[in-house]
């Protein structure tokens, strides 16, 4: 019922056996559904983080159902808003679809790729075609290994490179290095919880997308045709403003040489301002994108105990229930 808001089948039982009780413990959950802790733990931490359930700050700490008038009605919301952004591209994507599908001329403005080495040959020619700005949406699956050493010669030709990542954009061991040293080399990198495509646009005037997300799958079309990159344009534009800056790593937080954010002015009189330290800002930053507790704890260097510790604090600075609450007062109060 609630797959495409993106919950699993466990999480939308969970959800539904504390929507029925009302007020639902760690031990209710571990015991009516076989789970052990940190699995249950897990599951109630990731309702709670997309708004769907609270906790009370009491030494029970019982779990309980927000309103899902308000809950799910902000949820589908969000995604309705995302769903339309895409739709309004399918009448584009149609019509290009059915010219590529029937020309056989090479100078066809959009192409259709099936093969994942063309696809990977694709986006190494627009890296090396780009002359002002490269737009990318990184997002698994991928197509090719690693590209960091011709992303960094593009740099350093004074070209700008936007890229907005995913949580699972940072599955492998060395991604976030990479990113590291990507962002030493000029890149502007943002993180978001999900991205609907892959995306690569070259100088706003040719665009590679993908036409699957799914593993295995290498489906794309290559395009320079005016509307549709336009489009694509817009597409990423809309995610550009709602991404979070990606966090740099601990250690360069503790940089003494780096200082910290700044107080940003009291948004009100009943809210103090204070100097917000870096690392609670990459914190805010990454459950705000909605990366999972254990892949933000390997991206700070701490212990995902010591996360969800120092996250549940910060919620309770910024007086919100839920995570999905914690991003908004955090970015009302310009901390993030």
């Amino acid at each position: 019922m609630l797959a495409l808001a993106g919950l699993s089948d466990a999480a939308e039982q969970i959800y539904l056996f504390v929507i029925h009780r009302g007020k639902t413990l760690l031990s209710d959950v571990t015991a009516r559904f076989d789970l052990d802790d940190d699995a249950a733990t897990e599951q109630l931490e990731s309702l709670r983080h997309i708004g769907l359930i609270s906790r009370e700050r009491s030494d029970a700490g019982f779990y309980v159902p927000v309103d899902p008038r308000y809950s799910l009605t902000s949820m589908v919301e969000q995604l309705s808003e995302g769903v339309g952004r895409i739709r309004q591209l399918i009448p584009t994507l149609a019509d290009q679809f059915d010219r590529g599908a029937t020309s056989a001329e090479e100078n066809a403005e959009t192409r259709i790729l099936s093969d994942r080495d063309a696809v990977a040959s694709w986006y190494v020619r627009l890296q090396h075609q780009a002359t002002r700005e490269l737009l990318v949406f990184d997002r698994p699956p991928y197509v090719s290994s690693s590209l960091e050493p011709l992303e960094a010669v593009v740099l350093g030709r004074g070209v700008s490179w936007r890229a907005i990542y995913t949580g699972d954009s940072f599955s492998r061991e060395d991604s976030w290095e990479e990113a590291e040293r990507l962002a030493g080399h000029g890149e502007q990198a943002r993180i978001v919880s999900e991205l609907p495509v892959k995306l690569a646009i070259a100088d706003r005037t040719t665009a590679l997308v993908s036409l699957s997300v799914e593993e295995g799958r290498s489906d794309a079309i290559v395009t320079e045709s005016a509307p549709m990159v336009a489009a694509l344009c817009d597409l990423f534009e809309f995610y550009w403003a709602r991404a979070l800056p990606l966090p740099e790593a601990r250690e360069r937080m503790r940089d003494p040489a780096a200082a910290d954010p700044a107080p940003p002015p009291a948004p009100t009189a009943t809210v103090p301002s204070r100097r917000i330290s870096r690392e609670e800002q990459a914190i805010l930053a990454l459950i705000g994108a909605g990366l999972k507790d254990e892949v933000i704890a390997r991206r700070l260097g701490m212990s995902t105990r010591s996360l969800r510790r120092r996250s549940h604090q910060l919620m309770v600075e910024l007086g919100a229930d839920n995570r999905f609450q914690a991003g908004v007062e955090a970015a009302r109060r310009g901390w993030v």
